[in-house]
């Protein structure tokens, strides 16, 4: 006999639902919430474009009277403040009158923080904080402006077993095949800013839009590393002035120089390789000088999250190891 969800397969598919609101929640989190009144889900919510409604307010809307007694998942602990924008969904929680609330993630906003929870308390629901790594992954990007003041950098290369991204004179076209690319164009789908160094700029003039069926209006803004002004790109100056957007997240595409001065100042948070089953020779690194002083600085800072194949292509992602 199959055994009942857990909290933690709730709270599993709540992030799965957030996904719906990627990126487009900008500027607040994308978050899932689940509303389960027995065996039965009786409500889902995730956060909507432009950050409203908000997940829970979604899935209480769906629930309405079917919500007391029942349980609420939801992936970050809910908002305490209120807005001109709309109710503090612990305020709409407290209301509908849920027995149990069960949360991933504390909120790390300090008009939030705990505040949300304890509110709920007070009303006498039950609060259980559990542990979720599929919560946080799905927050990654919330987590991490509200921790380093910028958004999360994934830095995507597509190259050669041998490491290489083009031939000696630049011609690269195609490293991958179509599998591996349109997966490539998901991601990019997923990310509010997308950026290309200014040599890449120059030389390729790349679209860098989403060309996938039914997901072209998901294109994300355009970005250009360069010290000028480049036309048809909002243009930054160096890495670190990404803290200026209010973007949640940033795909860095390339090429080499790029990808090293993120690596180089330790902003890449999300590490994609796609590889080709192919050897280039002496063609073009995928990575330039990032100043590594020691062989022993490199171990210990990349954890691997995710492997597929993806047609002939193989694809790794990796994480960011800090404390």
């Amino acid at each position: 006999m199959t055994p009942p969800p857990s909290d933690a397969d709730w709270l599993a598919a709540a992030a799965r639902l957030s996904l719906r609101g990627t990126p487009a929640s900008r500027p607040n989190p994308a978050v899932g919430c689940i509303i389960v009144n027995g065996a039965a889900v009786v409500g889902r919510g995730w956060t909507r474009a432009g950050g409203r409604p908000h997940a829970e307010a979604a899935a209480l809307e769906t629930a309405g009277a079917k919500t007391r007694g029942a349980t609420v998942y939801v992936t970050l602990e809910p908002c305490a403040h209120r807005s001109e924008r709309g109710p503090a969904c612990a305020d709409l929680l407290v209301e509908a009158a849920p027995a149990r609330v069960v949360i991933g993630i504390e909120d790390p906003d300090q008009r939030t923080a705990g505040a949300g929870t304890a509110r709920l308390r007070a009303a006498g629901i039950e609060v259980v904080y559990r542990e979720s790594e599929a919560a946080r992954r799905s927050l990654s990007p919330y987590l991490t402006r509200h921790r380093y003041g910028r958004p999360m950098v994934t830095l995507k290369l597509a190259m050669s077993l041998d490491g290489r991204i083009a031939l000696t004179d630049g011609r690269s076209r195609w490293i991958t095949g179509e599998t591996a690319r349109a997966h490539c164009h998901i991601q990019r789908a997923m990310h509010n800013a997308i950026l290309v160094g200014g040599k890449t700029w120059r030389a390729d003039a790349p679209r860098l839009d989403v060309r996938l069926p039914g997901l072209e209006r998901r294109s994300p803004e355009r970005w250009v590393l360069t010290s000028k002004p480049v036309e048809g790109a909002q243009a930054i100056a160096a890495p670190g002035d990404i803290a200026g957007s209010d973007a949640l997240s940033l795909y860095v595409e390339g090429g080499a120089q790029a990808a090293a001065a993120f690596l180089a100042e330790d902003l890449v948070d999300r590490l994609d390789i796609y590889r080709a089953p192919i050897v280039i020779g002496d063609g073009l690194p995928a990575i330039g000088d990032i100043g590594l002083g020691e062989l022993a600085e490199a171990h210990d800072r990349w954890m691997l999250r995710e492997r597929r194949q993806l047609g002939s292509d193989g694809y790794e992602s990796y994480e960011r190891r800090r404390n």
